[in-house]
Formats: C-alpha cells, sequence, structure tokens
C-alpha cells in the first residue's frame, strides 16, 4: 500500500496567509521610509515691502538698529603716538672717539649733567692742550705789559712798546675764551686727558641706546636717518600724529580735544588736545598731519603704537544709520525698515556724509525708525529674487535699473523660499 500525500491546504487558507504576509511587508516599508522634509514657509512681498511668516528662519538673520538723531556723530581718525619732541632730546657725537665706558641704558631715569658715557678723544685732547696753551699766553702777555708799564713810567721805554704790549695781551685773553668757551661746550676740564664725556641735557628717561664698549664714532655719523647714541624722553606726555581727511578739518582745529582709543587701554580712553594742523595734504593719501598731545602718566602708552583718535562732529541735521545698512544700487541708496514684527519696507534714503561704520541720512529715515544694520545684502537679495519671480516687476530687476518706493498697492504676491 503505497504511502498517502500530504493534505494541500484549502484555497480560502491560503489566500489569507498570503495577504496577511502582503500587509505585514507593507508595514515594514511604511516604518522604514523618512518623511520627506517640510518646505519652508513662504515670504511675499507686496509693493515695497517683503513679510515673511513668524517661523521663518529668515528674521534670525536680520538684526535692525535704531535710528538716532545725527546731531553729532564719533568719528575715528587713524593715529600713531610718537615722542613729545618739546621733551624729548637725541645725542650724537660731537668729537671723533672710541667708546671706552657706558653708564646709562634704557628705562634708566637721568637728570641734566648726568654722565651716559665716555669717549676718548683726540680732537677733545687737542682743544684741552690749545685751552692750556692759551692760559699759559696769557699769563706771559700780562706780566710783559706790567714790566713795559714800569718801564714807560721809568722813561726807559717809548709808549708805542707799552701799547704793543697791551695789545699783545688783549689777542690772549681772546684766545683764551675761545678755547675755554670750545672746551666747555664738549664738557672738557683744565686737565689734558682726552675723556670726552657725553651728558643728558634734560630731565627724563633713556628710551633708546645705540652705543657699544669700543665703537668708533665720528661727528659726521649724525643727521637724518642716522640713529642718535642716546635719545632722553619723557614718557609721561606723548605726541599724537593723526591722519585727518579734508573734510575733518573744520572739527581739528587748535585746542580741540579728543579722545584716544588703544587695545592697552582695556576699554578705557585717554583725552588729549590738538595742537597744530599741517599746511599741506598729502597727496598720495588726500589726509592731513593733525598734531595732538596726550597725558600718560601711567606709562601704559608708547611710543610708535597705532590708535584711533574719536572726534566729536557736529552735523547739525539728519539721522544716523551704520553704513552696513546702505544698499546701493543704480547710483542711489535704500535701507529696509522694520514696518511690523515679521515685516520690512524697501526705503531710499538720501546722504549727507558717510564713512566706513556709519553714514548720516538728509531724507528718508526719521527718529524711531528701525533699519535692518546686519545681512541687509541678504534681504535685498531675497527682495530681488522675489520681485523676480513675481513677474509683475520684471523690469525692475535689470542691472542698473533705479528702484524707488512705489506709490501704489500691487497684487501680493508668494514665493517659497529655501533657508537662507
Amino acid at each position: 500500500m503505497s504511502p498517502s500525500a500530504p493534505p494541500r491546504p484549502a484555497p480560502r487558507l491560503l489566500a489569507s496567509i498570503i495577504a496577511c504576509a502582503a500587509l505585514v511587508g507593507l508595514a515594514g516599508c511604511g516604518e522604514s521610509s523618512p518623511t520627506a522634509p517640510a518646505e519652508p514657509a513662504a515670504a511675499v512681498i507686496q509693493g515695497d515691502e517683503i513679510r515673511y511668516p513668524s517661523a521663518h528662519p529668515q528674521l534670525a538673520l536680520l538684526k535692525t538698529v535704531d535710528v538716532r538723531p545725527a546731531s553729532a556723530v564719533a568719528i575715528e581718525l587713524p593715529a600713531r603716538l610718537t615722542w613729545n619732541e618739546t621733551r624729548t632730546q637725541r645725542i650724537y657725537p660731537p668729537l671723533a672717539g672710541r667708546v671706552t665706558q657706558i653708564r646709562a641704558d634704557v628705562g634708566q631715569t637721568v637728570q641734566p649733567g648726568t654722565v651716559l658715557a665716555t669717549i676718548a678723544s683726540p680732537d677733545l685732547g687737542q682743544a684741552q692742550a690749545d685751552a692750556a696753551r692759551a692760559r699759559v699766553d696769557v699769563a706771559l702777555a700780562e706780566k710783559t705789559r706790567a714790566r713795559q708799564q714800569e718801564l714807560l713810567a721809568g722813561g726807559v721805554v717809548a709808549r708805542k712798546d707799552f701799547e704793543q704790549a697791551d695789545a699783545d695781551l688783549g689777542r690772549a685773553r681772546a684766545e683764551a675764551a675761545r678755547s675755554e668757551t670750545r672746551l666747555r661746550l664738549y664738557g672738557g676740564g683744565n686737565a689734558v686727558n682726552q675723556q670726552l664725556a657725553i651728558v643728558a641735557g634734560i630731565k627724563g628717561v633713556v628710551v633708546e641706546r645705540n652705543l657699544n664698549p669700543g665703537q668708533e664714532l665720528r661727528p659726521d655719523q649724525s643727521g637724518v636717518g642716522v640713529p642718535a647714541l642716546f635719545v632722553l624722553s619723557d614718557p609721561t606726555s606723548l605726541w599724537v600724529q593723526i591722519d585727518a581727511r579734508e573734510s575733518d578739518l573744520a572739527t581739528l582745529k587748535p585746542g580741540a580735544q579728543f579722545d584716544l582709543v588703544a587695545p592697552a587701554l582695556g576699554g578705557q580712553t585717554v583725552s588729549g588736545r590738538v595742537q597744530t594742523l599741517a599746511d599741506a595734504i598729502d597727496p598720495a593719501t588726500r589726509t592731513i598731519k593733525v598734531r595732538g598731545e596726550v597725558t600718560n602718566p601711567d606709562r601704559r602708552l608708547k611710543a610708535e603704537m597705532l590708535v584711533n583718535a574719536r572726534i566729536e562732529r557736529h552735523l547739525g541735521g539728519g539721522v544716523v544709520v551704520p553704513s552696513q545698512a546702505l544698499i546701493l544700487r543704480g547710483g542711489q541708496h535704500f535701507v529696509f525698515v522694520r514696518t511690523g514684527p515679521t515685516s520690512f519696507a524697501r526705503r531710499e534714503v538720501k546722504l549727507s556724509w558717510q564713512e566706513s561704520k556709519q553714514a548720516v541720512v538728509a531724507r528718508g529715515l526719521e527718529v524711531g525708525d528701525q533699519v535692518v544694520g546686519e545681512n541687509a545684502l541678504l534681504l535685498a537679495r531675497e527682495f530681488r529674487l522675489l520681485q523676480d519671480k513675481g513677474g509683475d516687476d520684471a523690469g525692475a530687476a535689470t542691472p542698473g535699473a533705479t528702484d524707488k518706493p512705489s506709490e501704489r498697492s500691487s497684487p501680493v504676491r508668494a514665493v517659497t523660499t529655501g533657508n537662507p
């Protein structure tokens, strides 16, 4: 007897199994498929105004600033600190010689007459010998005149011999005075030792030393481009060399006050006053040199430090906005003004003055308006894209076209924009 075949499942049961498997497969596929990202909210423009939904990511990038009156604006001009030349002495070698001793170094406080260095100078020895010889000649001439005077009184010599002795004494005294004056100029004593002392002529601090032991010196090693042996100065008072524009000359008059801004001040400012202005403008940079003076009691400021001089310029009218808020197109300037929590209007403005950080608007804005001060160019690009996609203002998107505030209300156009 042959084994019987296994029983076949009923057709209705088989169809149920296949249907369940299909449902399970579909369910698994549904769980593994990622959810499509939601489209960003749409921004719309109406006339010269762009409006964003409250949740639009672009709003976080558009920072606004308040428009303020332009009665006075703070202007920062590049400047450089230098030594106060009225309190500075640069010492050069008066005679040729060799350095034998150095008695002062950088940072040392000196008084008038303090010996800074000693030089062995044959030229000084010659001057000392000339002075000594002149003193001997004066002594001999005085004795000769006295003897001739006695002889003249006794009738032994003629008057002309006495007059000749008197003239010789005058010439000897003149030569002695000349040689003594020259010797005092170099600081040499009565002895012939050839030791020339380099002394300080003012009270101050040794701020520079260009001298080494054994160095050979010559008097022609001086002048422009040649470093001095010693530079003495008073660091508690410094000059400020300001590079000003022609338009700032009315503000930077002698006696005008300014504030010095430097990284070394740690946010603090130092007040100074303008002393003098140059009589010529640099043809290369179109700037004029203005010299001021600042006090430096704690000596935090250093010579040759680059700083900024901040001055107050009175403009008389208009409002002040950041320069980065301005959009230049077709020779005209525009800004974006906040008209609501999520809306901004493009507005044409007229400038009366502008620098790198701020500008003065003579017409188009009022005090209290809020203008986009950060990412204004990004907003302008977004505005142009919306206009181009809208179609109604296609002609305005032509390069070089002039945008002006619209006087009519145009239909609302909605365009979906991505993240900036």
